[in-house]
């Protein structure tokens, strides 16, 4: 057996049975509170494991029965009949399928994570409506508001062992983090399910129990076309697709973001949700979908390949076969406990306060709302709906303010300029006063010829009554392109691009005041971006992976030309991004401190050497010396990239002489990074990578050192 073999056996066993023991209780519940045979819910789980783990596109993702389909599976029941429902489940597999060939996975993620998080809140609370009904020992009602009509009068008069079992197994779920040295052995769920059947046991209370069939392989629930309309059926069977793909493909990609393993391919995954629900529907089983806390449970686990996840169905399908009759002690109230607790945790506060700070909670509680009213597909197409009133606002939204301060008149003008916007344009550039010196911060996503026409007609107007007007653009420039009869380009800048550089240009003044002006542009675009950003790492720290060396020269924008923001990058500047060795006695200790903060306290993953095309610092190491050094501080420092005159390492056609150079002092200083203990070490240990980047200022690209072939390769742009 490989070493990679007994590496999967060793995490990936192990984390298939936590896996099967979330898994089980949860398959059961949500079988019962969807009207469907409980057998049905096993059957997902086995098949869920097996076929899509097999084939799906995720190596983590564990599929089975969703919480997030209950309400419309539920619905399919009620309208077509179990049989008929299960014929539905493999005809939205078969549509999955073809989605998947035809490579459109990706389409579903442009669905609003409003609408996912309000739909998924809007079925956990028809879930808890309707379960606590079954925890308290009765029936629940045709629609949730009947639910809650009739809660009240069962809270009051309903004291039955039933609501007992019920509520210990609540207390339980929601009590079982207070033992974290049982809790991190044995998953809440199968905690809560335990004990709530060994007290419904002990007391020997007459309760409503799991019915699994005697005949467990007769498998006679498969599927029987419906008496329905073909629209009605079609629709039926979109509806169960819809949600499905975009639940499990949603999932797929947060999980994705929890392991470092091969990464996910959506269309392959769901083709391969495709396939499991043909086969769970074909077989009498719920519809299959991507399951974020059994997933979730898998990578916490140690599971690092498609083995835990069809691992977990081989289990199930062992239990129920071997393990049936302890099943069925198991009392209904206690799967509707666990149901109603599941219920509240799809009504996820963190999710609705990120979509919060997207301003998009409108749309989050429009769709809960609709789904707890109308049902589960108009809810996603009142969701819809509002989702793209939502954008056509937002895109024909502009901001314009006009005001007087210390420094004299502004206007700042913010959003997309559009025909819809020039009234309220007019309006505010009205209450400038005429003769006075304005400046006008334009950040526009885009302009129309109106908007154009309306700002350009009242400048002309101000600067014949004796004012002056100095327009500033942080994006496009839409203005200026277009009264000098330029093309705005349709690409945007890096949002930081404008901070500083352009006001440095703009403003015709001394440093003191470039710096302040461009601080005052920063407290009002930048501040209110970067603002919970910064709040957040002033309170928990910073935590960045990286360390990044690079030179001090002013061309180089640390953040701009890797993407990142604050919190992100550990930087460490000086001239020529030189790293002395650590033999070297004789330097400031400043590089080297940097590295023992990055290392021992910061625990960086990754230390990246960056340099960068027409380096001053090597262009001076390139001179020799003559007469009386005017800079021996600098000619004193430069030694340490003095090997990088005389190493090879790099193909003599790359570039000219001080390109090359610029290049070997990357690779020189790697070199003198491996001479630290600390870091020799943890590269040994696979906890530290080394990376050479080389920046070239004229073309903006940027190229990453590959060590196999020892050269400079640029980073693809698409």
């Amino acid at each position: 057996m490989s070493a990679q073999w007994r590496e999967r056996l060793r995490t990936d066993v192990p984390a298939s049975l936590v896996v099967v023991l979330v898994a089980l209780p949860l398959s059961l519940g949500i079988a019962v509170a969807s009207g469907a045979p409980v057998l049905a819910g096993l059957i997902s789980a086995v098949i869920g494991g097996i076929v899509a783990g097999a084939l799906g596109g995720s190596v983590v993702q564990v599929s089975g029965p969703a919480a997030g389909l209950t309400l419309i599976v539920a619905q399919t029941v009620a309208t077509f009949g179990w049989r008929g429902a299960c014929a539905i489940t493999v005809a939205a597999g078969v549509l999955q399928l073809g989605l998947g060939a035809s490579r459109v996975a990706r389409a579903a993620l442009a669905v609003s994570p409003a609408i996912v998080h309000g739909m998924l809140a809007g079925v956990g609370v028809v879930i808890v409506l309707s379960q606590v009904h079954v925890l308290l020992g009765d029936a629940p009602q045709a629609s949730a508001l009947a639910n809650l009509r009739e809660l009240p009068a069962e809270l009051l008069h309903n004291h039955t062992p039933a609501v007992f079992v019920g509520v210990l197994t609540l207390v339980v779920l929601w009590g079982w983090r207070a033992v974290p040295s049982i809790a991190g052995i044995v998953p809440a769920p199968l905690a809560a399910i335990v004990i709530g059947t060994a007290v419904a046991a002990a007391t020997g209370w007459d309760l409503q129990r799991v019915d699994i069939p005697d005949d467990i392989l007769a498998l006679d629930m498969g599927p029987v076309w419906p008496d329905a309309s073909p629209s009605v059926f079609l629709a039926a069977v979109g509806a169960v697709a819809l949600v499905a793909s975009v639940e499990s493909l949603l999932c797929a990609v947060a999980v994705d973001r929890m392991h470092d393993g091969p990464r996910v391919n959506l269309d392959r995954e769901l083709a391969g949700q495709g396939a499991a629900n043909i086969v769970a529907g074909a077989l009498g089983g719920l519809p299959v979908a991507g399951v974020i806390v059994r997933s979730t449970t898998n990578v916490k686990a140690g599971g690092r390949s498609r083995l835990s996840t069809v691992l977990h169905g081989v289990w199930i399908l062992v239990l129920v076969l071997a393990a049936a009759p302890v099943i069925e002690l198991i009392p209904l109230p206690a799967l509707a406990a666990l149901l109603v607790y599941t219920g509240v945790q799809m009504v996820n506060l963190t999710h609705a306060q990120q979509v919060h700070q997207h301003r998009e909670m409108p749309v989050y509680v429009l769709t809960m709302l609709s789904v707890v009213v109308l049902g589960l597909f108009e809810g996603v197409l009142v969701g819809m709906g509002c989702a793209l009133l939502l954008s056509i606002w937002r895109l024909t939204h502009a901001t314009v303010r006009a005001y007087a301060d210390e420094h004299g008149w502004h206007v700042a003008i913010e959003g997309s300029l559009t025909f819809l916007a020039v009234p309220q344009l007019t309006r505010s550039l009205a209450q400038v006063p005429t003769g006075v010196a304005v400046g006008v911060e334009l950040n526009a996503d885009f302009m129309d010829h109106a908007a154009v026409t309306a700002l350009h007609d009242w400048r002309t107007a101000h600067e014949r009554g004796g004012g002056s007007v100095e327009v500033h653009e942080l994006h496009h420039n839409w203005y200026a392109d277009a009264i000098t009869g330029r093309r705005s380009p349709a690409r945007k800048v890096h949002p930081t691009a404008w901070l500083l550089p352009r006001v440095h240009r703009a403003v015709p003044h001394g440093a003191r005041e470039r710096l302040a002006r461009g601080a005052r542009l920063f407290h009002r675009h930048g501040a209110r971006r970067v603002g919970p950003l910064l709040a957040e790492l002033a309170r928990t720290g910073q935590q960045p992976t990286q360390l990044f060396i690079t030179c001090a020269d002013s061309r180089i924008v640390t953040s701009m030309i890797t993407s990142t923001g604050p919190g992100d990058l550990f930087t460490v500047r000086n001239v020529g991004n030189l790293v002395p060795r650590h033999d070297d006695g004789d330097h400031d200790g400043s590089v080297q401190a940097a590295m023992d903060f990055a290392l021992h306290v910061l625990q960086v993953r990754t230390i990246t050497v960056c340099g960068h095309s027409g380096c001053g610092a090597l262009a001076a190491l390139l001179r020799p010396a003559t007469g009386a050094t005017p800079m021996p501080d600098l000619r004193r420092w430069l030694r340490h990239a003095q090997p990088s005159l005389h190493r090879g390492g790099l193909p003599e056609g790359d570039g000219d002489h001080l390109t090359r150079l610029c290049q070997r002092n990357v690779v020189q200083q790697l070199e003198n990074l491996m001479t630290y203990p600390a870091v020799a070490e943890r590269v040994r240990d696979g906890r530290l990578e080394l990376v050479g980047m080389y920046f070239d200022i004229a073309t903006s690209r940027i190229h990453l050192l590959d060590p196999t072939h020892s050269r400079f390769t640029p980073v693809s742009i698409s």
